[in-house]
């Protein structure tokens, strides 16, 4: 709990290959309610440097770990989108006792199956190399988006594709990579009693609906958010919405800490 407002700090992990800015439109609203925000920047995005180590979401749970230590906060709800929802899985593997509410957008809790790995990695490759990059890159921050939004809102298709070539190259490659080595985190989510939400937009083009339904069935307190028109970026894609279902799950945390005292 946040020892000046006795509400649950709220950290906010951002996808690949954007940074913590994805949640400009939510984060002060959050505050607003009177929680403690932290939008983190995961390795080699934002203000955070690349580390030397080799690729693992292990190792940017740790480091997010550390930064809390530093702000002195303990207990937390853990909102990820994307690549945010895979290190998500991993800090509550690494630190369970902190976790006290978890959402999960626009992810799988399933490792990546052997092609789906290989292609991240032809994908880490290919980003490096400087003639192919572009098209890359650009395509991949299309895909990124719902049709609807494509369709209706062509100023954040380019925002989103900007913030993608941005990104560092060695960054993205090292995310890459890590991702393609994650662990399976089915076991992990049907042991964690707590209240949580998966989050998917009816236009993903990256998870289907079935796999969030999965991910949200395996959750002993999960449900499952379904929201139209969105694509793989609910957080900029439709803000108010996403800022409603984390309200709800903020105040189901409260409940349940009440209830436990």
């Amino acid at each position: 709990m946040s020892a000046v407002t006795g509400r649950l700090p709220v950290v906010l992990l951002h996808a690949l290959p954007l940074d913590s800015s994805m949640w400009d439109a939510v984060a002060p609203r959050l505050r607003d309610r009177g929680h403690q925000v932290i939008a983190f920047d995961q390795c080699g995005f934002g203000a955070a440097p690349l580390a030397d180590s080799p690729p693992s979401l292990d190792l940017v749970a740790d480091d997010l770990a550390r930064t809390l230590d530093r702000r002195g906060i303990g207990e937390l709800a853990l909102v990820g989108c994307s690549m945010g929802g895979y290190v998500a899985m991993s800090f509550l593997r690494r630190h369970p006792h902190r976790v006290r509410a978890l959402a999960l957008l626009a992810t799988r809790d399933t490792a990546d199956s052997p092609q789906t790995a290989a292609r991240r990695l032809r994908f880490a490759d290919l980003v490096l190399d400087d003639s192919a990059r572009g098209p890359l890159v650009t395509e991949t921050a299309a895909s990124l988006l719902g049709a609807t939004t494509r369709a209706r809102q062509p100023r954040l298709t380019e925002q989103v594709t900007a913030l993608a070539r941005a990104a560092g190259p060695r960054a993205v490659a090292w995310a890459q990579r890590a991702v393609a080595a994650r662990a399976d985190s089915t076991a992990l989510l049907r042991a964690a009693d707590l209240p949580a939400v998966v989050v998917i937009g009816d236009e993903d083009e990256l998870v289907s609906l079935d796999e969030a339904r999965e991910t949200a069935g395996h959750l002993p307190r999960g449900r499952l958010v379904t929201l139209p028109g969105v694509g793989h970026l609910a957080p900029l894609e439709a803000p108010e919405a996403t800022l409603e279902t984390l309200t709800e799950l903020l105040a189901q945390a409260k409940t349940v800490e009440a209830t436990a005292c």
